[in-house]
């Protein structure tokens, strides 16, 4: 593992289609109504905050992943313990990126096709890119990105000339105060997806020049808040907010709306194929740092032994993690963020770092190492 390097700028492109991923087909921040893009601008700036933990931690240990020096900073068993739950952690969000993506397809144009067929087609071929390594994934990146960002501006363009923004949808700004948009903070915005790069943890000291990773980690991150915000803006214009924060996929219902004269109509279809393509690099991710994590934790020497079984065991999960498409949503806003995130991402790694901090200002020089 210690051989593959990838560069900055597929650094780049991995967070930014990672960060957006799923999140902007959710539309993070409904619950704050008209005011999403304050919430969406807040939750960057606690995401901004946080990762400068996940940083520092990684300049303390530049040449380990995450379940590596959780043994290092608070002992071999309980870090093992600790980078256990983290690898789980892992596999359980892909599954529901994976419930997610196939959700929406089954929704919208594949609705006579079984969910856990999209879900089987997805999980191969996410596999097959584990199996192919990173560097060639990231170079994949290289060419989706550019695609997918023109199609992103194209598409941002053609909802201005199309008639159907509405920037009085915004306003009042604040209209019942700063208390809702800070719970969406806490609950949405800062976990989903900002708080999402504790998985870069497993991924940064595969950077060839890591002076870069802070400069590109943060660029990766500010863009893509940059783009959630615009994005939160155009929904609540174009939908108004009580259809915004109904529906259960807003910009796809956005771009369904788009006339523009008699030709260029029903762009929900460049729609899905961002979600595929961004669908694939955010689960990708997850699937690529829980799969090098286990084999970092249990010591195997190829970590392609374990590709298909846990391929298998996200299959299975993203089918059998809820009854429901609404239970699903239910659970991934009321329940997973107390339960999974905000001990993931906030807790244990601030925990790490002052321990870390610690050890290293007035530890001995065996505990620094």
């Amino acid at each position: 593992m210690k051989k593959l390097q990838i560069n900055s700028y597929q650094l780049f492109v991995l967070i930014v289609l990672f960060e957006l991923g799923t999140a902007i087909l959710f539309g993070p921040g409904a619950t704050a109504k008209q005011d999403a893009w304050i919430a969406n601008l807040l939750g960057l700036t606690c995401g901004v905050l946080l990762f400068l933990v996940y940083y520092r931690l990684f300049t303390y240990y530049p040449e380990i992943p995450l379940t590596s020096y959780v043994q290092k900073i608070i002992g071999k068993w309980l870090g093992g313990v600790i980078a256990f739950c983290y690898v789980s952690y892992f596999l359980y969000q892909s599954s529901r990126i994976l419930r997610d993506v196939g959700e929406l397809l089954v929704t919208t144009i594949y609705t006579n096709t079984p969910l856990l067929v999209l879900n089987f087609v997805m999980i191969l071929t996410v596999m097959y890119g584990v199996y192919k390594g990173l560097e060639v994934v990231a170079r994949v990146g290289e060419i989706s990105f550019m695609g997918i960002y023109l199609m992103a501006i194209l598409g941002f363009f053609t909802i201005l000339f199309s008639d159907i923004l509405h920037l009085g949808n915004i306003r009042p700004i604040l209209e019942y105060g700063w208390s809702p948009v800070l719970k969406t903070v806490i609950r949405s915005t800062l976990n989903f997806p900002f708080g999402e790069m504790v998985a870069f943890t497993m991924l940064l000291p595969f950077l060839n020049k890591q002076e870069r990773v802070l400069k590109v980690c943060l660029g990766g991150i500010i863009l893509s808040g940059i783009n959630l915000t615009i994005t939160a803006v155009i929904n609540v214009a174009v939908l108004g907010v009580d259809f915004y924060i109904r529906s259960p996929f807003p910009l796809y219902n956005t771009i369904r709306k788009v006339e523009l004269t008699t030709f260029i109509q029903r762009l929900d279809v460049f729609f899905m194929l961002y979600l595929i393509v961004a669908g694939f690099f955010k689960l990708y991710v997850y699937f690529y740092v829980a799969v090098i994590g286990a084999a970092d934790l249990f010591k195997l020497k190829d970590h392609k032994t374990i590709i298909f079984p846990l391929g298998g065991f996200i299959l299975m999960g993203s089918i059998t993690i809820a009854s429901t498409y609404s239970e699903h949503i239910k659970e991934g806003t009321m329940v997973i963020p107390y339960l999974f995130h905000i001990p993931f991402q906030v807790v244990i790694p601030v925990i790490l770092l002052v321990i870390a901090f610690v050890k290293r200002k007035w530890g001995s020089e065996s505990l620094k190492k």
